[in-house]
């Protein structure tokens, strides 16, 4: 399998627009080398009889059901605000308008 060089990584990186040192480069090349020579070798070993999955465990729904149930009125939220304005809560100010 060929290896990665680092002019290869050079040109990922832009054009991935990602700004690597000359450092950064040598550092990454072995590594990036590394990572798919280790895909390739998992892809060897994936039997046709195995499904695809995404999580090596079932994962199941730990979610209530969505239920309708009363809420609070506008009045009884707004009970305990230091400030109201046309049932909403007034708050300061934060940005200028033009």
């Amino acid at each position: 399998m060929p290896s990665i060089t680092r002019e290869e990584v050079a040109h990922l990186a832009r054009l991935a627009r990602i700004e690597l040192s000359d450092d950064e480069l040598d550092h990454l090349a072995p590594q990036l080398d590394q990572i798919i020579t280790l895909v390739g070798q998992v892809s060897q070993v994936a039997a046709d009889d195995i499904p695809p999955t995404s999580h090596a465990l079932p994962l199941t729904n730990v979610m209530r059901a969505d239920e309708t149930v009363p809420c609070l009125t506008p009045e009884q939220a707004l009970s305990g605000a230091p400030a109201v304005e046309e049932q909403r809560f007034r708050v300061p100010r934060i940005l200028e308008e033009d």
